[in-house]
């Protein structure tokens, strides 16, 4: 990932690049204090090759939003609205000031718990970004909140970071892996829900 350090106020941010599309090599701030990882420049451009065909017009949500990496990429590339929900305050202003930065008017973000907001929306998803804090178990219980709470429209895709020793991804039986990596200790995944 390339990225640049510098102090701002209690914590250090560094900069992640958006690969293209409008906002083509724009970079965004995020605080490396707070725990997040920003997926990989090379892990991005691979996830977007593969949604190149599905991400122009969609509506995404980027659940543990985090920098917002995934999410204003797919914004950058065209997709008509895009979630992000996102519980750190302190990341939720970082995200807000990105949005202002890059006038990103088709991006909303919502400071919310996952599950509070997977239980409080009526959108329905083209696109779920699910990169949930590790070593905690939540993919298996977050993949079955956002199908119980009824949040995919048909042929909706999933996208999943997780630990790669998680293994087999705890996802729903009638759920398929259609694509997968990894890279050093982390496993990403594309995930279709068709049934």
């Amino acid at each position: 990932m390339n990225k640049s350090s510098k102090r701002q106020g209690k914590g250090k941010t560094s900069t992640v690049r958006i690969i293209s599309g409008r906002w083509r090599s724009r970079r965004i701030s995020f605080d490396t204090g707070s725990g997040i990882r920003p997926t990989p420049d090379s892990v991005r451009e691979t996830l977007f090759n593969w949604l190149t065909p599905h991400v122009d017009g969609a509506n995404c949500l980027d659940l543990y939003a985090g920098s917002g990496a995934l999410g204003f990429e797919a914004a950058s590339r065209g997709a008509a609205n895009v979630v992000m929900v996102e519980t750190n305050r302190h990341n939720v202003k970082q995200l807000q000031i990105n949005k202002d930065k890059l006038d990103a008017a088709s991006v909303e973000i919502i400071e919310q718990k996952a599950v509070d907001f997977l239980q409080s929306t009526d959108d329905r998803f083209d696109i779920v970004f699910l990169d949930p804090p590790f070593q905690q178990g939540i993919v298996e219980s977050i993949c079955h909140a956002i199908k119980n709470y009824d949040l995919l429209k048909p042929a909706a895709l999933v996208y999943i970071e997780a630990e790669k020793q998680l293994d087999p991804l705890p996802i729903l039986a009638d759920w398929h892996i259609i694509r997968q990596h990894t890279q050093g200790a982390v496993a990403y995944y594309l995930v279709s829900t068709d049934t």
